[in-house]
């Protein structure tokens, strides 16, 4: 169990396992999720720990929250520039929700009452508030393949890129760290990558497919 006193040392070292840091927040391109850290201090006119952790906890997943607010502007987009450009009208408006929405992933308690809580939110819940919002499912289900693997890959990673003409979800992984889920997964090449578009030798997958790029 952490202190207080060590939070400055646990975040310095989050955004290395994570992946890539931008200001208040961290994203790890590999689970594909966006991640910020809160933390609730604990009431200290509370009778003990376990009363003063009842309001601490919510005050540590807010403060999470308005760091990702303030933070996944900043992030990224594959096209060139950052979120914050594209977030106007209804799309601010569903990035907004996506932020409101985010999960608890850890939440460890102190001994005083405080807790240190790291919520996340989805990088595919942004790639979609900045689209069009959840795509429509058809009545008979999602086509296969449901996982496709894109090999040569040159570009850093970045919210938004349409794979062969698809705009999907996509996870970015070392060479060698491809999950255990994809192993039987189609492979593709990448041809090329240009304006936000990575460019495929044939079509592969459709808006229903995840796409793993390994790097």
């Amino acid at each position: 169990m952490r202190t207080l006193l060590g939070v400055a040392i646990a975040l310095a070292g989050f955004a290395a396992v994570a992946g890539t840091a931008h200001a208040s927040v961290a994203i790890d391109w590999r689970d594909g999720l966006v991640t910020a850290t809160g933390v609730g201090i604990a009431d200290r006119h509370a009778p003990n720990p376990a009363v003063a952790r009842g309001t601490s906890r919510r005050a540590a997943e807010e403060a999470a929250r308005g760091q990702l607010a303030k933070g996944v502007g900043g992030l990224p987009l594959a096209g060139g520039g950052t979120v914050a450009a594209r977030a106007t009208g209804a799309a601010k408006l569903r990035l907004e929700r996506a932020v409101a929405d985010a999960i608890a992933v850890t939440a460890e308690p102190q001994t005083d009452g405080a807790w240190i809580v790291t919520m996340a939110v989805p990088i595919e819940a942004i790639r979609q508030a900045l689209d069009a919002g959840p795509r429509t499912v058809g009545k008979a289900g999602d086509p296969p393949p449901a996982v496709v693997i894109v090999e040569g890959v040159k570009v850093k990673p970045a919210i938004g890129y349409a794979i062969g003409g698809v705009k999907a979800a996509t996870i970015w992984v070392a060479a060698k760290d491809v999950p255990a889920w994809a192993k039987d997964a189609p492979h593709v090449m990448a041809t090329g990558a240009k304006a936000g578009a990575i460019e495929l030798g044939a079509p592969a997958g459709t808006e229903a497919t995840i796409y793993v790029i390994p790097q």
